[in-house]
């Protein structure tokens, strides 16, 4: 069997008993809380970890864009949701094959979206669900108003193709019940004109830990959580011991006694940062943090009495590994230092 050291770098190593651990803690929230947990795949854009998940009980899956969608149904992943304004002939006639394959929802924030939808499906016997994009605090996509919510979810319900399908959200972290108090006015708004609203989808990691029974949400789309990073970790959702994926890089230069430079820089570890003031940590190696990044070039710098010496291989945790994810053709599975196997990351840039 393979081990981690024949492994060349930079690569991503997978922990699959902290990955599966992460899944089954997930559900096991979820279950308690009378959630339905559609995990989102951009984490890891891998059919491998998405049957894994719907396996343990997820209803589905998320899908960010058509292409990553695609794969997913290629692989027989059958219940796809795309939380995504889908504009244009080229993509909507890809919708069209999709939805012809699987059960598929969408949404949308906007009468142009909306236009485009209801000229493509036409059959009132297969219609398309389409959820409101409602904008809950987040100020990236969706509807401002419970008001602008209900005019949308008119138009949806008219539409001989379309049925109105609910609410989505992705509320901006730590606003969960700035959130919970928007949807619930739009649900009440909703139901006096007569619309029932039996799904109403949010997401996020991080709050997803926060919900609880009485929440009017139903639905919760987290992504990270199958792997988490420092950025969750510093959320106070998981530990350094729960992140499940990490870079192998070794060290090609070590110019000071405080400096090291890896073989690993903004191509494998990527600059999101998502806030934090460094791009990575060494794993077990508490004084030796990822300091700067230029396209091939880590630097690591070196503090309480950490030390490193050339030609070392050390595992950084990134601090988005979302994004890490899509920087990478294959990620290796491990056990301690034995690789389980190696995976194609399918659906790696699958941007349309």
């Amino acid at each position: 069997m393979q081990g981690i050291d024949d492994l060349d770098t930079p690569a991503i190593l997978i922990d699959a008993a902290r990955a599966e651990a992460n899944i089954i803690r997930a559900q096991a929230h979820a279950d308690r809380h009378g959630l339905k947990l559609r995990p989102h795949i951009k984490t890891h854009k891998l059919p491998y970890w998405a049957k894994k998940q719907v396996a343990a009980g997820a209803v589905g899956i998320t899908c960010q864009k058509i292409g990553e969608a695609e794969v997913m149904a290629d692989a027989g992943l059958s219940d796809i949701f795309l939380p995504y304004n889908i504009l244009g002939r080229a993509k909507l006639e890809r919708l069209k094959a999709l939805h012809g394959r699987v059960t598929l929802s969408v949404t949308a924030d906007s009468r142009e979206t909306l236009q485009g939808l209801a000229a493509t499906f036409t059959d009132a016997g297969h219609p398309l669900p389409v959820l409101v994009e409602c904008d809950t605090g987040m100020g990236r996509c969706g509807v401002q108003s419970t008001a602008e919510a209900l005019a949308l979810a008119k138009v949806i319900d008219q539409a001989k193709g379309l049925t109105f399908g609910g609410l989505m959200t992705y509320p901006a972290a730590g606003r969960a019940a700035e959130a919970e108090a928007w949807l619930v006015g739009a649900k009440q708004a909703l139901a006096a004109s007569g619309l029932a609203c039996d799904r109403i989808s949010s997401g996020g990691t991080p709050d997803m830990w926060r919900s609880g029974e009485d929440s009017v949400v139903t639905e919760y789309r987290p992504g990270t959580y199958i792997y988490l990073d420092r950025y969750q970790v510093a959320k106070g959702v998981g530990t350094l011991d729960d992140c499940a994926l990490t870079v192998l890089a070794t060290v090609v230069s070590h110019p000071t006694p405080t400096r090291a430079i890896l073989d690993s820089g903004s191509k494998a570890l990527s600059s999101d940062t998502l806030g934090l003031p460094e791009f990575g940590e060494l794993l077990g190696m508490p004084g030796a943090r990822v300091t700067g990044l230029s396209e091939e070039h880590g630097t690591v710098t070196l503090g309480n009495g950490a030390s490193l010496r050339i030609g070392e291989r050390v595992r950084v945790v990134p601090d988005h590994c979302c994004v890490v994810t899509n920087l990478f053709d294959q990620v290796h599975l491990i056990d301690c230092d034995k690789v389980l196997e190696t995976l194609p990351v399918v659906a790696r840039g699958r941007m349309g």
